[in-house]
């Protein structure tokens, strides 16, 4: 598949058959992403996967948010990944502290976004979660207390009918400028 065409065909993915996903796609995707470049080489993540159907349960309602309107889908969803923010090293956290910039979480999108396209050459759905409760996946995934719960990505087969939709964003001259603002 072209990069482009990849690009396209990623989207997020809200509802997930009834299948598994086997372990050698699985392990392609987290390998994509432990391969993704991160500021001065510190790779601040660990991922822990979720497939235990049991423990998958207890994970979906704390992705609901307090109305339990947000992410229903989770509970379809045969794994759930989630991205836990690492220590950076010295240098990636001095430069970051000296020009204000958050490096670890750039390196966790980049991240996520490689295990999100290797998802999709493989057609694999999945679907990036920032609403969660932290506190609670975190106690339920026995991550320590004093590490940030950085992204939660679910991990399936959309339905045979589900539909690719058409990208809606603004338009390049919208969003490109050359050689300034």
């Amino acid at each position: 598949m072209k990069f482009q065409d990849l690009i396209l065909e990623r989207q997020s993915v809200r509802k997930y058959q009834a299948k598994a996903v086997e372990e050698e796609k699985l392990r392609l995707c987290l390998e994509a992403a432990r391969l993704a470049p991160s500021a001065s080489n510190s790779q601040p993540w660990t991922f822990v996967v979720v497939n235990d159907p049991e423990l998958l349960k207890q994970l979906a309602p704390l992705s609901s948010g307090p109305l339990k309107t947000f992410n229903l889908f989770v509970d379809q969803a045969p794994v759930v990944v989630a991205l836990v923010l690492e220590k950076p090293k010295l240098l990636t956290e001095l430069g970051g502290r000296l020009k204000k910039k958050e490096f670890p979480l750039m390196d966790i999108g980049i991240a996520a976004e490689h295990f999100c396209l290797q998802a999709t050459e493989l057609g694999l759905g999945t679907c990036m979660l920032g609403w969660f409760d932290e506190a609670g996946t975190k106690k339920l995934l026995q991550i320590p207390k004093n590490k940030t719960l950085a992204l939660l990505i679910t991990l399936g087969y959309p339905p045979e009918d589900y539909r690719l939709r058409k990208k809606i964003r603004k338009s390049f001259e919208e969003v490109v400028r050359f050689n300034g603002y």
